[in-house]
Parts: structure tokens; sequence; C-alpha cells
């Protein structure tokens, strides 16, 4: 063991128990590091959870990947696009692509005795992936749907319900304009609840077959189809292979393929998450800065109350280089035992939270009803690592003050 580390563990036992250290000192510099690190993992955690839980639930409903016709893009109306056997098992041929399904869709109303409500029904056919919906119904059960007949049954979230007077079971009529009016007599087969009101007030789930015979179209005619990733990561590059191979193609009916990714889908949500990334920076740097600042300070502290040893450490021969390093090993074994806290506070925040839900948040500006949370072992490690790496840097340049200490002088320091 080297005489610089030997000493630092012995001022460290001396600060522990409170013998010719400064107790205030030590414990505000531990205190400093505890809170910083806690602030930024939970921070981390928090953001990554909000991000994934919103993003999740954006993709729940529209998949990563939708082909739709180009008319659609500029137009309210619904164009169609053929979306046949032989195009889904292209669709499914490529590396990346976990699942593929057919969509259509037809804006309509709700009417009962008491309100109207405008809303999208959206069918979907027997290869529909129900596990998205299934997490977040909370009555009734989720239909079988089909392509060639229609039960008349719907899903419904559980805010138009509650807006429109809706229960399980109760039948509710449904208008659709064209050249006439059009009405439909639906029941309500299950009720969801995914608190993302951008989707949840406007759309019901029935069969791919009723939307298709109100749109009036050909049965191997669709609004879309929705293509699920392996790989998130992957989405760009998927994006764009699937649209050199699709995009400006023609169906037999003269609809125009066009492949958008669901970030392209919905700029405005994937930007606002992307802003939440430049919070967290600021919060890293602001909370690096706090546990600096206190570290430096306690440094200063034990330093100065040090100063007759440091003179007698360059009486028997001790550099400065070697008295340096025993005041940096010192503030690392600080550090050391500050980020241990820290990790406990931070992690005992998230596990609760995870667990109970202790913080709510307001469904209709947050998109969920508590503080989401998600815990990634790399990311931990980083934060951990880079507190170390850069509180210890920092200490750098105050540990020069021992090169201006004479020896002469501080062996007569009280």
């Amino acid at each position: 063991m080297s005489l610089s580390l030997f000493i630092a563990r012995r001022i460290y036992r001396e600060s522990d128990g409170g013998k010719q250290v400064s107790r205030p000192a030590v414990l505000i510099a531990m205190a400093g590091i505890a809170i910083g690190l806690a602030v930024m993992i939970i921070a981390v955690a928090v953001v990554i959870g909000f991000k994934s839980e919103v993003r999740n639930k954006v993709i729940g409903f529209g998949s990563h990947i939708q082909i739709t016709n180009l008319d659609a893009v500029s137009s309210y109306e619904t164009h169609p696009i053929v979306v046949g056997d032989s195009m889904m098992s292209a669709l499914a041929g490529y590396p990346e692509i976990s699942h593929v399904q057919r969509f259509s869709t037809k804006p309509g109303m709700i009417k009962t005795d008491d309100a109207f409500q405008g809303m999208v029904l959206k069918g979907v056919g027997p290869e529909f992936d129900p596990r998205f919906l299934q997490e977040y119904l909370v009555e009734g059960e989720i239909p079988v749907f089909s392509d060639s007949v229609s039960s008349n049954r719907v899903l419904i979230s559980k805010s138009l319900a509650t807006k429109m007077k809706l229960k399980l079971g109760d039948k509710i009529y449904t208008y659709y304009i064209q050249d006439d009016v059009r009405a439909r007599r639906l029941t309500i087969a299950g009720i969801y609840q995914t608190n993302f009101s951008e989707y949840d007030n406007l759309f019901l789930l029935t069969d791919l077959s009723l939307v298709n015979r109100l749109n009036g179209w050909q049965p191997e005619q669709v609004t879309g189809g929705e293509l699920q990733l392996k790989d998130y990561d992957k989405l760009e590059d998927t994006t764009y292979e699937i649209a050199i191979d699709t995009d400006n193609r023609k169906d037999e009916y003269g609809g125009t393929y066009y492949v958008r990714s669901i970030e392209q889908l919905n700029p405005q949500i994937f930007a606002w998450l992307d802003l939440l990334d430049l919070n967290v920076w600021v919060i890293l740097f602001l909370m690096i800065g706090v546990a600096g600042f206190t570290m430096i300070s306690g440094l200063l502290i034990i330093i100065i109350e040090r100063t007759n040893m440091i003179g007698i450490l360059k009486a028997l021969g001790a550099t400065n280089f070697t008295i340096r390093k025993t005041f940096l090993w010192f503030a690392v074994f600080l550090i050391g035992k500050g980020m241990l806290w820290g990790n406990v506070i931070g992690l005992a925040f998230c596990i609760l939270q995870s667990r109970f839900g202790i913080f709510k948040l307001d469904p209709e500006t947050y998109y969920v009803d508590t503080v989401p949370v998600s815990f990634n072992i790399i990311l931990f490690l980083l934060i951990n690592i880079g507190t170390l790496l850069a509180a210890v840097l920092m200490l750098i340049g105050p540990s020069y003050l021992i090169t201006k200490i004479n020896p002469a002088n501080s062996m007569r320091y009280e």
C-alpha cells in the first residue's frame, strides 16, 4: 500500500470518528454527493420511464410503421390501398418486422339521448395483435375481430364511455356521413383505459369487414397496413428500406403506397419527448456542479485543518505530489460513501414508485396517471462512473493549495 493511500485511510477513519477533522465539513461533502447522485438517478429513471410509456402507447395504437395511400396525406377523406395476403407475406419477410396487420378507418359520430361525440371507427382483422389493449382493458373482453363478417361489437375507451354515460353491454348508435347518412347499432364488448387522451377520446375498435362495408370498398382494400418491429432502434433504417421497395407503387385500383414511421406520423409528440433529454442534461450538469462545489468546500476546510500535518510530512521529505495524492484519495473515500447513500436513496425511490405509484400525475396533461420510472443498469453505472470522475477532476485544482504551505510556518500552525 502506497504512503499516500495509507495516510488517506487514516484521515478517513479519524473523520469517521470525529477526531481532528471537521465533522460538518465531511458531512456536507458527502451529503452534496449523495443528494446530487440521487437526483441524477431519479431524473434519468423518470425521463426514461416517461418516454418509454408515452412512446409505447403511441406505438400501441399505430404500430412502428404504417403503409397508407399517398392521397390520404393531403386529404381529410379516407383513401384505400390493396393489402392482400401476398403483400402481407412480403412485408413479414423483412428481418426486423415482427408482425403485420391491416386496418381501416371511418369517421363518424356517437349519439345518445343526452349527448353526441365525434369519433373514428377503426376496423381490424383476425391478425390483430391484442396484447397492447389487453394490458389496459378494465372491463369486458377483446372480441375476435373478422374481415369477412361483422359482430357489431366494439371496444371503447373509459373516458369516452364516461363522457357519453355508457357502460359495458350498452348498445350505441353511430352515424356516418357520405352521400347520405348511414347508421349502425353497436354493442360495447369491452372498455379500455390508456390515459392517452388523443386516442382514447377518438377511436372505437371493431371488425374490419364492418368498416370496409361502410366505406364501400372491395374486400382486399383497407386504409393501410401496420408493421411492428423487433427493435425500435432499427425504426429509421427499416422504414427507409421498406419505403425504397414500396413507395409510389400503385395497386390494381390506382392507389399509391406511402410508407411512414410512427415518428413521422406524430412529429409533435416525439419532438416533445426529445426535449426531455435536454432537461436531463441540464439536471446532470447542475447536480454534478453542486456535488463538486460541496466537495471542494469540504476538501479546502480539511486541508486547512491538517496544515500542521502537511508541514510535518514536507519536513520528513514528502513531496507536494504525494501529499496532494493523499488528500485526493481521502476525497475518493468521501465521494464513495456519499455515492453509496445516493444510490440507496435513488434506487429506493425508483422501487417504491414503480411498485406503489406514490407520486401521481394528471393523465389529461401527461398521458400517464403516476410518475413512471425505468431502471437502466448501463445508464446507472455510467452516472456513477461519471460522478466519481467529475468530482475527482474538480478537486485537482483546489489540491494545489498544498503546494503553498510552508513547512516552517505550518508546524507552528494552530
